[in-house]
């Protein structure tokens, strides 16, 4: 069974808000709709990305920070998946045409974002010595080393 139909399996009635508001939220982020991308969290939100050990908060620090960004962003969901208070969204985000993945974890609290942890992964080439073990991934190829 994919991981998508276990994450299906997971969802109540209840969470089909959550979801919706997760999709305006990326595609208000692909339009550059800063108002809409940022509607999701809460007042007080905290919004941390591990690798730099940067820490954001505030809807308006968040905001702020985001719609600052010099680059042409744009914002590939691939895959949504959470239930109840936790929701993970798995992106690529194209930064001046060079593609990171990114997986957002998002903890919500009457139906607001109140913390995000946000992870950024390069892409890098696949080693020979894996080569006959790996298949691409659904409308990938394999860059290989």
């Amino acid at each position: 069974m994919s991981n998508q139909c276990i994450a299906a399996n997971l969802e109540s009635p209840g969470d089909i808000p959550t979801r919706a508001a997760l999709e305006e939220h990326w595609q208000a982020s692909e339009r550059g709709d800063t108002q809409a991308e940022h509607a999701i969290y809460a007042g007080d939100a905290i919004l941390d990305y591990p690798q730099s050990g940067e820490r954001f908060r505030g809807r308006v620090t968040i905001s702020a920070q985001r719609g600052g960004h010099p680059a042409d962003r744009h914002f590939t969901v691939l895959r949504i998946v959470g239930s109840g208070n936790l929701w993970v969204s798995e992106c690529i985000i194209t930064y001046d045409g060079v593609p990171t993945y990114s997986v957002s974890i998002m903890q919500f609290a009457h139906e607001h974002v109140v913390h995000e942890t946000q992870y950024f992964a390069d892409t890098f080439r696949a080693p020979a010595w894996r080569a006959d073990l790996a298949e691409p991934m659904p409308g990938r190829s394999i860059a290989k080393a």
